[in-house]
């Protein structure tokens, strides 16, 4: 792709990268047969071609965003699957964070628009204010007949009720009983830890009983994802900083074999830091040496662990979600499915597996009737193999699918807990 940015604004880092990556495509188009959005719409600006010459002409121009453009920007999942079918390789994540950026400094949305954005940016990564929202939900539930389709919207997504934890809350979790093999920091996640606690204490259950050492430092806070995505430059780079600098300062003080996610939304945003800090002098050491630590639970466990699979009489028919953050977005498919093999199941993949769901963070919010027909399509091709139950890598995706299908789901990890002498998952004890 020919490009036509001047010489000073290529000065801007930004810039700079973005038509790097401009330049590697080559207009084939193979990238919207496989775009979600594209496939609904079937418009051109509704594809990731469309998108980035809507981006391009935006930066080289200067060009204030216009509704149009904005609105073809926003139905991006990010779901990032025109990054697999690609030949070209072109890093479609980096555009469209860059044009999401770009939006949000030049571009002034209606009130409601920029009040729900930052009710999600404040309330979904601070677990107080999460509690609190839901405590209002559950009072308002009565007269939501007398509220917006949007927020009825959400309020149907935010749960009024929180599973009990059965893990105390601590900074260090030890091996005992055995010889430690591994130290690993590990991100709890901030809506999950409170919808879906035993994930995290799955996790924390498989590592400890395989000689691992888990590292929760308190400082953690969210990965950043979120308002990442929602283009909030400032409120991201908070966190990213928060973080990187925390890891990085347990990393040098006891040496961590990886920095583990659950949540693979967040894996694959801890996974660029390295990208975003690249330019910054005080922190891209940092960056890039928590980037090549992250890794996503299943990739961990594949790599690096000999897990101890007990054999179980009955027998499952598991169909796996390869959770689009996952297989686009960090290229990890393989493993997770070779995992949940070794427990002697049968593993099936749901047909158009590289389809997103619809969830896409706060996507299901944002653009709830696009995320509703994802989902619709997702359930049935889900429902076509007549699984048992649902595994998957991400609380995103569990929370979406669970909203259409009444087959169970959970995530991988407390499968593989369970299969290697941890307890059957609550949610599977009528099975």
């Amino acid at each position: 792709m020919q490009t036509d940015f001047t010489k000073k604004q290529l000065q801007d880092n930004d810039n700079a990268s973005t038509e790097k990556i401009f330049k590697k495509c080559v207009h084939c188009g193979f990238c919207n047969a496989t775009c979600p959005t594209h496939q609904i719409f079937g418009d051109e600006l509704d594809g990731p071609r469309g998108r980035i010459y809507l981006i391009k002409d935006m930066l080289e121009n200067q060009k204030k965003p216009t509704a149009k453009t904005v609105k073809h920007i926003d139905r991006c999942l990010s779901c990032y699957s025109c990054m697999t079918t690609c030949p070209s390789g072109v890093n479609y994540m980096h555009i469209i964070d860059h044009g999401k950026k770009y939006i949000e400094k030049n571009y002034k949305r209606s009130f409601f628009d920029r009040t729900i954005r930052s009710f999600l940016s404040v309330v979904l990564p601070n677990t107080g204010y999460f509690k609190l929202a839901s405590y209002m939900v559950k009072l308002a539930k009565p007269f939501q007949f007398l509220m917006p389709l949007k927020i009825k919207d959400m309020m149907s997504l935010m749960p009024t009720s929180f599973p009990k934890k059965t893990l105390k809350q601590k900074e260090i979790y030890s091996v005992t009983g055995q010889k430690r093999i591994a130290r690993v920091a590990l991100l709890i996640g901030c809506v999950q830890k409170e919808i879906s606690p035993q994930i995290n204490e799955s996790t924390i259950r498989l590592l400890n009983r395989h000689g691992v050492e888990v590292i929760v430092p308190k400082k953690i806070r969210c990965c950043g994802s979120l308002n990442h995505h929602l283009g909030k430059e400032d409120d991201a780079h908070q966190d990213f900083r928060n973080n990187i600098n925390t890891w990085y300062d347990e990393h040098q003080k006891g040496n961590l074999d990886a920095i583990l996610s659950n949540t693979s939304g967040c894996g694959t945003t801890m996974k660029d830091y390295g990208f975003i800090f690249r330019d910054d002098e005080e922190m891209k050491k940092k960056a890039k040496v928590i980037s090549e630590l992250t890794k996503d639970v299943s990739e961990y466990l594949s790599e690096s662990i000999k897990l101890n699979f007990k054999a179980k009489e009955k027998k499952y028919k598991i169909a796996y979600h390869s959770a689009c953050s996952m297989q686009h977005g960090q290229k990890v498919h393989d493993q997770p499915v070779s995992l949940l093999n070794k427990t002697e199941n049968e593993i099936m993949e749901i047909p158009e597996g590289h389809i997103c769901c619809g969830s896409a963070g706060t996507y299901n919010i944002l653009q709830t009737e696009i995320a509703k027909e994802l989902l619709s399509k997702k359930v049935k091709n889900i429902e076509s193999l007549k699984p048992d139950f649902i595994s998957t890598g991400n609380i995103g995706c569990i929370t979406q699918i669970s909203n259409g299908t009444k087959t169970p789901i959970l995530h991988t990890i407390e499968v593989l807990d369970w299969y290697t002498g941890g307890p059957k998952p609550k949610i599977l004890q009528k099975n």
